[in-house]
């Protein structure tokens, strides 16, 4: 039996390894975080019975507390300020999802880090803030690193068996690995008229043709900024230099992922697009289990097409690719802007074209500077966003 903590277990991910553990009985729900939707909150617990259930929100802490009493559930809500690192970190938790959305996650995910627990890395921003420091920490505690996100979930699928598990310290090209292809699915405006882009609404952006999540990346993904985060993260997750990546668009999102060899083999992971598949895979890695995921069916299939990415269409794809050979001060300053102009937008108080215009302009304005503590880099993300909300405020409609 397994115990798990899931961070962000009201969002799309943790519905989803909630779905996967409920057809497993060797996994046993030891401790839920969300932040306010404690109407879900409440059927979670209802459910599985975690032994504790951290609500980031005050008042949705005291009425998940309330009600849970109220039911005579045996979990115990905790509303210190560190609750979030404290379950992570437990000496009884085995393995940690973390699949909390932004920054938010990258404490939690340090904790348990730091606890040589088996992290299932949904939170890419944890690598795109620190990524260094993160990966430094997974050696120094012995701690295993598996990627969720299904395009990194596919790489790692696709390297060699030896290096799985512990390829941010492997050396690719010594394995014979040449490129690493990144995948993506150019979102709902693919095909969009460019000059139409100033008129694309919020419920437009957030409409994903392929893939259910939440608003936040799903507005990531219309403008291809996730793809960037992701190309950050693989270059930690796999140890790769910036030219070793290539992000190639393909609307189908049924090949997730690649890797190619210097033999000219390519090797891709394939599966309908689904997050149970990348969470069934790390829950139960070296094994396989079933979750709960129908299987491609071939005959079905028309035809597959790449394209590579327009960086007219793109310009936050551009850079995010830029940040990353750039370095950490850089990617962890696009990051900090593109949480504060995405929920500008979600608010209506931005246009999409904005969202880049405010990213590139708080780059812009952080001197390069080395990272070298954990300090230093919440003080350069909130520096960031500082920047970032004045932009905002200048392009308010």
């Amino acid at each position: 039996m397994s115990n798990v903590c899931i961070l962000g277990s009201t969002g799309s991910i943790g519905r989803s390894t909630l779905d996967v553990i409920a057809c497993h009985k060797h996994y046993n729900v030891f401790a839920l975080v969300a932040n306010s939707n404690h109407d879900l909150m409440i059927e979670q617990c209802q459910q599985f019975k975690p032994r504790f259930v951290v609500m980031q929100n005050p008042d949705a802490s005291k009425r998940v507390k309330k009600t849970l009493a109220s039911l005579n559930l045996p979990c115990c809500v905790i509303d210190s300020a560190r609750a979030a690192e404290e379950v992570a970190s437990h000496p009884d938790v085995d393995i940690v999802m973390s699949a909390i959305v932004g920054a938010a996650g990258l404490l939690p995910t340090l904790a348990a880090v730091e606890q040589g627990k088996r992290i299932l890395l949904a939170n890419k921003e944890s690598l795109v803030m620190s990524g260094e420091l993160f990966i430094n920490k997974v050696k120094q505690h012995n701690a295993t690193l598996l990627p969720i996100d299904s395009e990194h979930n596919a790489i790692f699928q696709a390297m060699p068996s030896h290096v799985q598990g512990a390829s941010f310290d492997a050396e690719l090209h010594q394995q014979g690995v040449s490129k690493i292809l990144l995948t993506g699915s150019g979102g709902p405006f693919l095909n969009r008229d460019l000059t139409t882009f100033c008129d694309i609404s919020v419920e437009q952006a957030v409409a994903h043709p392929n893939w259910s999540m939440g608003q936040k990346i799903s507005v990531d993904s219309a403008t291809m900024m996730n793809k960037g985060l992701e190309f950050i993260e693989a270059k930690w997750l796999f140890n790769a230099n910036v030219d070793d990546i290539e992000v190639v668009i393909h609307p189908q999102s049924v090949i997730h992922s690649m890797v190619q060899y210097v033999d000219g083999s390519v090797l891709a992971q394939m599966g309908n697009p689904d997050m149970r598949t990348p969470i069934a895979h790390a829950l139960a890695f070296p094994e396989r289990i079933e979750s709960g995921v129908a299987p491609l069916n071939f005959s079905d299939m028309l035809d597959f097409t790449f394209v590579k990415p327009d960086y007219q269409r793109y310009p936050n794809l551009k850079l995010a690719i830029d940040a990353c050979r750039e370095g950490q001060y850089a990617t962890t300053t696009v990051n900090a802007a593109n949480e504060v102009s995405v929920a500008a937008f979600l608010s209506g108080r931005i246009g999409f074209n904005d969202i880049y215009k405010v990213n590139e302009q708080t780059l812009m304005a952080m001197p390069n500077r080395q990272l070298e503590s954990l300090d230093e880099i919440l003080a350069l993300d909130s520096r960031a966003r500082e920047i970032a909300n004045e932009l905002v405020r200048k392009w308010e409609q």
